[in-house]
């Protein structure tokens, strides 16, 4: 017997969202501008799901169990902060001291939120820019060069930052960056603000000096304002995704997708935020090792699954122009219309609406014109 349940999904409003992106793919009016940045689709104790059953609703927990993948929408406007997530052994270790500790879940200083790991998968509805992984330390070091040529001023706080990278240790290199003044960030943030970029040299692209510009205006006296220089820079076309490990350094800068990750909420910030910062944890979960995030762009057929490296999670995009073809996992699978609309079951979903396919149950039939999103669990 085939069942499916609709799916009640619940928003985040955190500043960094878009006031379109979002309400606009769900087909809702936001007269007030309100920043609506993730919609989340799962069990995470966090914003858990609602399963419809006839006229009532009830939480997606008690069909589904804890489900190992959180499924997310991603409409983002301002850039998120740097960031890594933690592996299994270093969040469960996080999450017991930061619990013996008697900090409260919500609070501002918690950095675990839960004792799961945490590596993830985007994939891009609009062009989405982000930077993730360490470069190389050779291609860093001509990156400060030529930014030292355009700002000579800043020699004495950017050597430091040059001659721990000759060593060849991007960790040195990563805790020197932390260790500038508050004048010496005061007056950097400020030349980077104000300069005026006529042109650029082969080491530096005009993106790069647009991004540290904006961080500096909105981020003043962050050294993270610098990350365009050391991490790798890149904008995903739709439909193209990266798979990004935990400890990988990385950031969103811009543009609407979909975000498939373990079970978790744990994130260790590193600058370009208000909120939270522990440098001495993210430098403990930090691989500090060159990583350059590849680009996987599926191919013309119905089903393609992206490549993934975690038990957790996999993700798939299904494309039909009118045929009647099977859902491509086997339950338990969250599924999210992305474009067109399709029926199964009985029911007609359209974009920006998700249903649940439990375990156990025969593999239902789509039919309709539509893209759709599969995330399931683990790798076949």
């Amino acid at each position: 017997m085939t069942k499916i349940y609709k799916l009640q999904n619940q928003i985040k409003h955190y500043e960094w969202g878009s006031a379109k992106l979002l309400p606009q793919f769900l087909g809702i009016e936001n007269t007030r501008g309100t920043p609506y940045a993730e919609m989340w689709m799962g069990t995470h104790t966090g914003a858990p799901s609602k399963a419809e059953i006839g006229s009532t609703q009830i939480n997606l927990k008690d069909i589904a169990g804890d489900l190992p993948f959180l499924f997310k929408v991603l409409g983002v406007e301002k850039p998120l902060s740097i960031q890594a997530h933690p592996n299994k052994t270093k969040a469960h270790e996080g999450f017991n001291n930061e619990e013996e500790a008697g900090l409260a879940l919500n609070s501002p200083m918690r950095n675990f939120k839960d004792s799961n790991h945490k590596p993830e998968i985007l994939c891009a509805l609009t062009p989405f820019t982000f930077m993730a992984g360490f470069r190389e330390p050779a291609d860093i070091h001509r990156s400060l060069e030529e930014f030292l040529n355009v700002l000579p001023q800043l020699k004495e706080i950017i050597s430091p930052l040059l001659r721990a990278i000759d060593t060849g240790s991007l960790a040195v290199f990563f805790r020197n960056l932390y260790l500038f003044s508050n004048l010496g960030r005061e007056y950097f943030s400020n030349l980077i603000a104000d300069i005026k970029i006529d042109k650029t040299g082969e080491a530096l692209t005009p993106l790069q000096w647009e991004l540290m510009k904006n961080f500096a205006s909105q981020y003043p006296n962050d050294p993270a304002i610098l990350s365009p220089l050391f991490l790798n820079l890149v904008t995903l076309q739709p439909l193209q995704a990266f798979y990004a490990p935990e400890g990988v350094l990385h950031a969103y800068i811009s543009g609407f997708g979909v975000e498939l990750m373990a079970n978790s909420d744990n994130v260790i910030r590193g600058g370009l935020t208000p909120k939270y910062v522990n440098i001495p944890l993210l430098m403990n979960i930090v691989d500090f090792d060159p990583f350059f995030a590849g680009v996987f762009s599926p191919d013309s057929s119905s089903v393609y699954r992206y490549p993934s490296l975690c038990d957790d999670f996999s993700l798939s995009i299904m494309r039909s122009e009118g045929e009647s073809i099977e859902l491509c996992e086997n339950g338990p699978v969250i599924c999210l219309v992305a474009e067109g609309e399709l029926t199964t079951c009985g029911t007609k979903f359209k974009k920006g609406e998700s249903f649940f396919v439990p375990e156990n149950t025969d593999t239902p039939s789509l039919s309709g014109k539509y893209t759709l999103f599969a995330a399931a669990s683990g790798i076949s």
